[in-house]
């Protein structure tokens, strides 16, 4: 359910902004959504496991928040990286 440190280097590379960012909120999203994946994962074989979908739940929560962020920034970036995510249908 947590991710690698290899797995989280690649995807620093894929979804940084400039050379140097750790942090931006279109890596975060990324990040997030890669926790949410695992995770649905997991729920999908440990059905009973509420706990661990209360902690899916605050994710999803914590994303949308980030994702609004991003939109209010700019609407392009934020349809570029739903859709680079495969998230939103």
């Amino acid at each position: 359910m947590t991710l690698t440190q290899q797995r989280k280097q690649e995807l620093i590379t894929q979804y940084q902004v400039h050379e140097t960012d750790t942090g931006s909120a279109d890596l975060q999203v990324a990040m997030l959504t890669e926790r949410i994946n695992r995770l649905s994962q997991h729920l999908q074989a440990n059905k009973k496991d509420h706990s661990s979908r209360r902690g899916l739940l605050k994710l999803i929560g914590q994303r949308k928040r980030l994702l609004s962020y991003i939109q209010e920034g700019s609407r392009e970036r934020y349809q570029a990286l739903i859709a680079r995510l495969g998230i939103r249908g």
